[in-house]
């Protein structure tokens, strides 16, 4: 309207030509008590310690012996205690175990050589061959290099001829060149125009031959054909397709 172009300074003007700003439309929304405009874009957000409902920021309700966490949203038990329902009970340490002060779990934790089995803390029975762990839960132990877990004793891994333990010391594996058959390492049979594998417990024919059983055997290459990417099979040149074993012409 042309009565909106008469606007000038004030609101009043404008409301008098019957004509209210757009940026009387946007204007931001009031900040609460207790609450501060957000650092970034637009809105507001309650000062630490309070939480918002609807409209207004109430201050949160914290029990005795908890403390507000760094985000200021929410809170968490002193160490000794953990929740029960909105409190923080005192939590009861067993024999052997000491407060944790984590976040998490039931509060306690069991002492070294001890570990964890319902509410109490068992002393943890190292068997011959294993050392003692630093965990609280679990059998409390680990087999030795060369021994593996076998209930609650530590058995010795045999290791044949041509066969290494691995990194975990509880299983073995065979050296290159050989490979597993039952409990022993067998010596890989690599066949004429063949080569050991990278994984070195199998071998593969050279390019241009291919697996036959145990042997490798050459590729009858046809005119108009080449070795494919593979190195064990053969493709018709361009113009030419496959029919059989040879390479005719495309119509």
């Amino acid at each position: 309207m042309k009565a909106c172009l008469a606007w000038r300074t004030t609101a009043v003007t404008a409301v008098l030509l019957g004509c209210a700003p757009a940026m009387a439309q946007n204007r931001p929304e009031p900040v609460p008590l207790n609450a501060h405009a957000r650092a970034y874009g637009s809105g507001w957000e309650c000062n630490r310690g309070f939480i918002r409902k609807n409209k207004v920021c109430a201050p949160m309700n914290l029990p005795a012996n908890s403390y507000l966490r760094a985000s200021g949203e929410s809170w968490e038990c002193n160490r000794g205690f953990s929740k029960s329902g909105g409190t923080c009970a005192p939590v009861r340490v067993p024999q052997n175990a000491y407060a944790d002060d984590g976040e998490f779990g039931s509060g306690w934790r069991c002492n070294r050589g001890y570990r964890q089995t319902g509410d109490t803390c068992l002393r943890v029975v190292v068997p011959a061959n294993a050392y003692e762990v630093n965990t609280s839960a679990g059998t409390g132990w680990e087999c030795a290099r060369g021994y593996r877990m076998r209930g609650a004793s530590c058995l010795p891994v045999p290791v044949p001829s041509n066969g290494y333990l691995t990194n975990g010391g509880d299983d073995w594996r065979c050296e290159r060149g050989f490979h597993k058959l039952d409990q022993a390492c067998v010596a890989v049979q690599v066949p004429r125009n063949g080569y050991l594998a990278s994984s070195g417990d199998e071998w593969k024919c050279e390019r241009g031959f291919r697996r036959d059983a145990a042997q490798c055997v050459r590729i009858d290459v046809p005119a108009n054909a080449y070795i494919d990417y593979s190195g064990g099979d053969w493709r018709c040149e361009d113009d030419f397709q496959k029919q059989g074993g040879v390479c005719i012409a495309r119509k």
